[in-house]
């Protein structure tokens, strides 16, 4: 029997898939697998007996990653589950970006109690006149899960569109519509671009990559759209380029307490993913990820162990060993497995910077010996029988 525990609420309509030999545990510690979404990890002491940690959503920052990696806890996310409603709210932006319809709202919020409001209106309404997005020059960085659909949903709404993204897969590369226009460099959109939008990971890479120097690359009374990550973007320098004019509007999904003071700014208080499909697909996709760790050994989706998939087990035993990437590892597991009198059926290795994983299949199942010599060598952080 595993037991799970919910840090946040979590849709019924994933909850609704863990099978029998699985319960809910109120108790943190007693925990096998813990589900979470905007929980902050960092101070929780991890159980002793966890197993894995799945965040329902993309964007990992409240969870100790290394924390867990070292304690042999696999953590998992549900990257492209949430993809569909954070493009949709990015087309949003684009439009609340061109359109000052936010402005519009609010003033008719401000004289919704004076006299004559529709003559008010039908004078007044020119000031927040904006622009169609008909013909505009859009630059998507990034053309993953989100990026990429953004760039064709542009390309009908008949959007001039520009892409850069050095590290998209294939499989992104070939849904993309033949007319968007790819770039090697994210500088030629800063520089050619009405309209930009951010769609990648922070990393030391992209950290402040909207900043002054960047900005004064881009065409004045530029828009643009950040619904990725709030890093992405200098707000310092984003507020003097709001006040400038250089850039005309900053449409983010990451309010803070400069952002949401930010004139010229539309702070959308982090909706990108707040739909009801946007959680039930989380929801799903991370407790299937778990019961297949759990059950299997299988890693798919982690973001602090290298993926490792053999499916399910046919041969008589299974072994999996989270550790160290360091040399000879693999040789020592082997030889330790051998000594024990037992063959390996079936043999899988990955390894992701400084940790990874090994899978044996067995010819017959691990003896509790086994599994402990395996335990006392050099780098490994947990072994599990999984049969």
């Amino acid at each position: 029997m595993y037991q799970i525990h919910y840090l946040n609420k979590i849709s019924p309509k994933g909850t609704a898939l863990w099978k029998q030999d699985y319960s809910l545990t109120e108790d943190v510690q007693e925990a096998d697998a813990i589900l979470v979404r905007s929980a902050a990890m960092h101070d929780l002491e991890l159980p002793q007996k966890l197993l894995a940690v799945a965040r329902a959503g993309a964007g990992v920052n409240n969870i100790p990653l290394d924390k867990c990696a070292e304690q042999g806890v696999v953590v998992f996310n549900t990257p492209g589950a949430n993809a569909r409603s954070v493009m949709e709210m990015t087309l949003c932006g684009l439009l609340l970006g061109c359109r000052d319809v936010v402005g519009g709202i609010n003033w008719v919020k401000s004289i919704a109690g004076e006299a004559d409001v529709s003559k008010k209106v039908e004078k007044g309404k020119s000031q927040f006149a904006g622009h169609e997005i008909l013909g505009r020059k859009l630059g998507v960085v990034g053309l993953g899960a989100v990026g990429g659909p953004l760039a064709n949903a542009a390309r009908r709404l008949g959007m001039e569109v520009y892409g850069c993204d050095p590290f998209i897969s294939i499989d992104a590369a070939w849904h993309l519509d033949s007319q968007i226009t790819r770039v090697n460099k994210r500088e030629d959109i800063f520089a050619n671009c009405d309209v930009i939008s951010l769609h990648t990971p922070l990393l030391d890479d992209t950290r402040k990559m909207i900043n002054a120097e960047t900005i004064a690359m881009m065409k004045d009374g530029v828009i643009i759209l950040n619904f990725a990550r709030d890093l992405l973007v200098d707000d310092d320098a984003m507020a003097q380029a709001l006040a400038s004019g250089k850039v005309s509007r900053y449409v983010t999904d990451f309010p803070n307490d400069k952002t949401a003071n930010m004139p010229g700014c539309i702070a959308i208080p982090h909706l990108g993913a707040s739909t009801e499909e946007s959680e039930d697909n989380c929801a799903k996709m991370a407790v299937n990820e778990v019961m297949n760790y759990l059950e299997n050994g299988n890693i798919v989706n982690s973001v602090n162990f290298p993926n490792c998939d053999m499916g399910v087990c046919t041969a008589a035993g299974r072994i999996v060993i989270l550790h160290r990437n360091i040399p000879n590892s693999l040789s020592r597991f082997t030889t330790a497995v051998a000594a024990e009198g037992i063959n390996i059926a079936g043999l899988m290795n990955k390894s992701r910077g400084e940790y990874a994983v090994t899978m044996l299949d067995l010819d017959h199942q691990a003896s509790p010996e086994a599994a402990k010599d395996l335990r006392n060598i050099e780098g490994v952080l947990k072994v599990r029988v999984i049969k």
